[in-house]
Protein backbone atom coordinates (compact mmCIF):
# COMPACT_ATOMS: atom_id res chain seq x y z
CA UNK A 1 0.00 0.00 0.00
CA UNK A 2 1.05 3.16 -0.96
CA UNK A 3 1.87 6.14 1.61
CA UNK A 4 1.15 9.39 0.68
CA UNK A 5 3.75 12.05 1.67
CA UNK A 6 2.71 15.60 1.66
CA UNK A 7 6.38 17.05 0.47
CA UNK A 8 5.34 20.44 1.03
CA UNK A 9 4.86 19.58 4.76
CA UNK A 10 8.30 17.70 4.21
CA UNK A 11 10.47 20.88 2.89
CA UNK A 12 8.60 23.25 5.44
CA UNK A 13 8.88 20.68 8.58
CA UNK A 14 12.84 20.32 7.64
CA UNK A 15 13.62 24.18 7.21
CA UNK A 16 11.85 25.01 10.80
CA UNK A 17 13.37 22.81 12.48
CA UNK A 18 16.58 24.21 11.34
CA UNK A 19 15.44 27.44 12.26
CA UNK A 20 14.99 26.65 15.92
CA UNK A 21 18.06 25.38 15.87
CA UNK A 22 19.98 28.19 14.86
CA UNK A 23 17.74 30.70 16.04
CA UNK A 24 18.80 29.12 19.38
CA UNK A 25 22.67 29.36 18.71
CA UNK A 26 22.61 32.69 17.57
CA UNK A 27 20.82 33.69 20.98
CA UNK A 28 23.61 31.76 22.90
CA UNK A 29 26.11 33.74 21.28
CA UNK A 30 24.00 36.70 21.59
CA UNK A 31 23.81 37.63 17.85
CA UNK A 32 20.18 38.78 16.68
CA UNK A 33 19.56 38.05 13.00
CA UNK A 34 17.63 40.41 11.05
CA UNK A 35 15.75 38.82 7.90
CA UNK A 36 15.29 41.68 5.59
CA UNK A 37 12.91 40.75 2.27
CA UNK A 38 12.04 42.46 -0.89
CA UNK A 39 10.76 42.63 -4.23
CA UNK A 40 14.63 43.22 -6.54
CA UNK A 41 15.21 47.13 -7.19
CA UNK A 42 13.92 47.84 -3.83
CA UNK A 43 16.94 50.06 -2.48
CA UNK A 44 17.37 47.19 0.18
CA UNK A 45 21.10 46.44 -0.87
CA UNK A 46 21.39 50.46 -0.52
CA UNK A 47 19.91 50.55 2.85
CA UNK A 48 21.66 47.81 4.04
CA UNK A 49 25.28 49.33 3.26
CA UNK A 50 24.16 52.62 4.98
CA UNK A 51 22.74 50.46 8.16
CA UNK A 52 25.92 48.55 8.23
CA UNK A 53 28.74 51.85 7.78
CA UNK A 54 26.22 53.58 10.64
CA UNK A 55 26.84 50.31 13.09
CA UNK A 56 30.52 50.13 11.97
CA UNK A 57 30.85 54.01 12.69
CA UNK A 58 29.53 53.61 15.93
CA UNK A 59 31.42 50.47 17.20
CA UNK A 60 28.72 48.22 17.02
CA UNK A 61 29.63 44.54 15.81
CA UNK A 62 27.51 43.43 12.81
CA UNK A 63 28.08 40.75 9.88
CA UNK A 64 25.52 40.41 6.71
CA UNK A 65 24.83 37.67 4.59
CA UNK A 66 23.33 38.50 1.30
CA UNK A 67 22.01 36.03 -0.86
CA UNK A 68 21.29 36.07 -4.77
CA UNK A 69 20.69 33.79 -7.33
CA UNK A 70 24.30 34.62 -8.93
CA UNK A 71 27.03 37.08 -8.82
CA UNK A 72 28.69 38.03 -5.84
CA UNK A 73 28.40 42.06 -6.76
CA UNK A 74 25.77 42.43 -3.79
CA UNK A 75 28.68 41.42 -1.27
CA UNK A 76 31.20 43.19 -2.56
CA UNK A 77 29.20 46.32 -2.39
CA UNK A 78 28.08 45.74 1.09
CA UNK A 79 31.70 45.28 2.26
CA UNK A 80 32.46 48.57 1.57
CA UNK A 81 31.26 49.42 5.11
CA UNK A 82 33.80 47.77 6.30
CA UNK A 83 31.74 44.95 8.15
CA UNK A 84 32.60 41.06 7.30
CA UNK A 85 29.97 39.90 4.32
CA UNK A 86 29.60 36.64 2.89
CA UNK A 87 27.43 35.79 -0.26
CA UNK A 88 25.26 32.83 -0.54
CA UNK A 89 24.39 31.53 -4.15
CA UNK A 90 21.11 30.06 -4.46
CA UNK A 91 21.93 28.51 -8.09
CA UNK A 92 18.07 29.46 -9.03
CA UNK A 93 16.81 28.75 -5.75
CA UNK A 94 14.50 31.65 -5.50
CA UNK A 95 14.86 32.19 -1.56
CA UNK A 96 17.49 31.49 1.14
CA UNK A 97 16.32 27.92 3.52
CA UNK A 98 17.60 28.09 7.23
CA UNK A 99 20.29 25.11 6.46
CA UNK A 100 21.82 26.78 3.65
CA UNK A 101 22.26 30.17 6.20
CA UNK A 102 23.46 27.70 8.87
CA UNK A 103 26.14 26.16 6.67
CA UNK A 104 27.79 29.19 5.89
CA UNK A 105 28.22 30.65 9.56
CA UNK A 106 29.91 27.76 10.21
CA UNK A 107 33.26 28.63 10.94
CA UNK A 108 32.83 32.51 9.88
CA UNK A 109 30.66 34.25 11.90
CA UNK A 110 32.68 36.55 13.99
CA UNK A 111 32.12 35.29 17.79
CA UNK A 112 31.51 38.77 19.40
CA UNK A 113 28.70 39.56 16.54
CA UNK A 114 25.65 41.89 17.85
CA UNK A 115 23.58 41.45 14.77
CA UNK A 116 23.53 39.31 11.80
CA UNK A 117 21.69 41.20 9.00
CA UNK A 118 20.49 38.80 6.19
CA UNK A 119 19.83 39.77 2.50
CA UNK A 120 17.18 37.60 1.26
CA UNK A 121 16.98 36.82 -2.45
CA UNK A 122 15.05 39.64 -4.15
CA UNK A 123 11.18 38.32 -3.67
CA UNK A 124 8.18 38.59 -1.91
CA UNK A 125 6.81 35.20 -2.94
CA UNK A 126 8.91 32.13 -2.02
CA UNK A 127 11.14 33.67 0.87
CA UNK A 128 7.76 34.59 2.79
CA UNK A 129 7.54 31.03 3.75
CA UNK A 130 10.79 30.26 5.37
CA UNK A 131 11.78 30.91 8.66
CA UNK A 132 15.76 31.01 8.72
CA UNK A 133 15.73 31.84 12.93
CA UNK A 134 15.49 35.42 13.04
CA UNK A 135 14.83 37.94 15.35
CA UNK A 136 13.04 40.36 13.37
CA UNK A 137 11.47 40.06 10.12
CA UNK A 138 11.95 43.58 7.97
CA UNK A 139 9.71 43.58 4.75
CA UNK A 140 10.89 46.47 2.60
CA UNK A 141 8.81 48.45 0.00
CA UNK A 142 9.86 51.32 -2.11
CA UNK A 143 7.82 54.25 -3.43
CA UNK A 144 8.23 52.80 -7.14
CA UNK A 145 6.51 50.06 -6.56
CA UNK A 146 3.44 51.46 -6.26
CA UNK A 147 1.24 51.47 -2.69
CA UNK A 148 -0.57 47.83 -3.61
CA UNK A 149 2.11 45.94 -2.65
CA UNK A 150 1.10 44.95 0.99
CA UNK A 151 -2.32 43.84 -0.59
CA UNK A 152 -0.99 41.74 -3.43
CA UNK A 153 2.20 40.31 -1.41
CA UNK A 154 -0.11 39.71 2.07
CA UNK A 155 1.68 36.85 3.13
CA UNK A 156 5.31 38.65 3.04
CA UNK A 157 3.88 41.66 4.58
CA UNK A 158 1.81 40.04 6.81
CA UNK A 159 4.00 38.34 8.75
CA UNK A 160 6.44 41.57 8.49
CA UNK A 161 7.72 42.37 12.18
CA UNK A 162 8.31 45.74 10.84
CA UNK A 163 8.11 47.33 7.42
CA UNK A 164 10.02 49.94 5.72
CA UNK A 165 9.20 52.19 2.80
CA UNK A 166 12.34 53.42 1.20
CA UNK A 167 13.38 55.59 -1.35
CA UNK A 168 11.39 58.40 0.47
CA UNK A 169 13.55 61.11 -1.46
CA UNK A 170 11.60 60.28 -4.41
CA UNK A 171 8.52 60.08 -3.17
CA UNK A 172 6.89 62.94 -5.14
CA UNK A 173 8.36 62.56 -8.38
CA UNK A 174 6.53 59.19 -8.53
CA UNK A 175 3.15 60.64 -6.78
CA UNK A 176 3.63 57.89 -4.09
CA UNK A 177 0.28 57.87 -1.57
CA UNK A 178 1.85 57.46 1.66
CA UNK A 179 -1.31 57.26 3.58
CA UNK A 180 -2.65 54.72 1.18
CA UNK A 181 0.46 52.78 1.71
CA UNK A 182 0.39 52.51 5.08
CA UNK A 183 -3.64 51.66 5.08
CA UNK A 184 -2.56 48.78 3.29
CA UNK A 185 -0.10 47.42 5.52
CA UNK A 186 -2.73 47.73 8.32
CA UNK A 187 -5.11 45.60 6.39
CA UNK A 188 -3.00 42.96 6.16
CA UNK A 189 -1.04 43.05 9.64
CA UNK A 190 -2.58 45.43 11.83
CA UNK A 191 -0.28 47.12 14.45
CA UNK A 192 2.61 46.53 12.58
CA UNK A 193 5.41 49.52 12.58
CA UNK A 194 6.40 50.98 9.30
CA UNK A 195 8.89 53.18 9.46
CA UNK A 196 9.81 55.68 5.82
CA UNK A 197 13.68 55.94 5.20
CA UNK A 198 15.97 56.98 1.99
CA UNK A 199 19.11 55.36 1.60
CA UNK A 200 20.47 58.65 -0.54
CA UNK A 201 19.63 61.53 2.35
CA UNK A 202 19.52 59.08 5.16
CA UNK A 203 16.32 60.02 7.06
CA UNK A 204 14.73 57.16 9.05
CA UNK A 205 18.63 55.23 8.66
CA UNK A 206 19.38 56.69 12.68
CA UNK A 207 16.08 55.08 13.77
CA UNK A 208 16.07 51.96 11.82
CA UNK A 209 19.14 51.28 13.32
CA UNK A 210 17.84 52.31 16.67
CA UNK A 211 15.05 49.80 16.85
CA UNK A 212 17.47 47.18 15.26
CA UNK A 213 19.36 47.38 18.23
CA UNK A 214 16.78 47.20 20.73
CA UNK A 215 15.71 44.00 19.39
CA UNK A 216 19.12 42.51 19.98
CA UNK A 217 19.40 43.45 23.36
CA UNK A 218 15.82 41.66 24.06
CA UNK A 219 12.98 44.78 23.29
CA UNK A 220 9.73 43.01 22.07
CA UNK A 221 9.04 42.87 18.44
CA UNK A 222 5.55 43.13 17.02
CA UNK A 223 3.46 39.99 16.58
CA UNK A 224 1.99 39.63 13.20
CA UNK A 225 -2.08 38.61 13.72
CA UNK A 226 -0.66 35.47 10.71
CA UNK A 227 1.52 34.28 13.21
CA UNK A 228 -0.86 34.53 16.06
CA UNK A 229 -4.08 32.57 13.77
CA UNK A 230 -2.10 29.66 13.90
CA UNK A 231 -0.48 27.32 16.54
CA UNK A 232 1.61 25.19 13.90
CA UNK A 233 4.25 26.28 11.30
CA UNK A 234 2.86 23.97 8.66
CA UNK A 235 -0.59 24.78 6.45
CA UNK A 236 -2.74 22.43 5.05
CA UNK A 237 -3.54 24.55 1.57
CA UNK A 238 -2.39 27.10 -0.59
CA UNK A 239 -2.95 30.50 -0.87
CA UNK A 240 -3.43 32.12 -4.50
CA UNK A 241 0.37 33.83 -3.64
CA UNK A 242 2.10 31.19 -2.63
CA UNK A 243 0.23 28.06 -4.89
CA UNK A 244 1.83 29.21 -7.89
CA UNK A 245 4.43 27.06 -10.10
CA UNK A 246 7.39 28.12 -11.99
CA UNK A 247 8.04 26.37 -15.31
CA UNK A 248 11.94 27.62 -15.80
CA UNK A 249 12.10 31.40 -16.07
CA UNK A 250 14.73 33.49 -14.91
CA UNK A 251 15.26 31.24 -11.72
CA UNK A 252 16.04 27.85 -13.94
CA UNK A 253 13.61 25.76 -11.71
CA UNK A 254 9.91 24.06 -11.55
CA UNK A 255 8.37 23.64 -8.16
CA UNK A 256 5.32 24.47 -6.18
CA UNK A 257 5.60 26.83 -2.72
CA UNK A 258 4.37 25.99 0.15
CA UNK A 259 2.24 27.98 2.16
CA UNK A 260 4.14 30.60 4.57
CA UNK A 261 4.69 29.55 8.20
CA UNK A 262 4.07 31.66 11.17
CA UNK A 263 7.33 33.23 12.21
CA UNK A 264 7.94 32.40 16.19
CA UNK A 265 8.81 35.58 17.77
CA UNK A 266 11.22 34.59 20.47
CA UNK A 267 10.42 36.72 23.64
CA UNK A 268 7.39 38.77 22.25
CA UNK A 269 4.30 39.78 23.82
CA UNK A 270 0.78 39.72 21.88
CA UNK A 271 1.14 44.09 21.82
CA UNK A 272 1.09 45.55 18.93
Amino acid sequence: MCRVVDLRQAVLAKNDACAVELREHLAARGTAEVNLLSSPGSGKTALLELLLARAVAGGVTVAAVTADLATENDARRLARAGAPVQQVLTDGLCHLEAGMLRERLDGWLPRDTRVLFVENVGNLVCPASYDLGESLRIVLGSVTEGEDKPLKYPTAFGLAHLVVITKTDIAEAVEFDAAAFHRNVRQVNPGVPVLETSARTGAGVDELLALILGVADGAPVHRPVLARQHERYLHHHHGDEDGHTHDGGEDGHSHEHPAAAPIPVPGAADAT
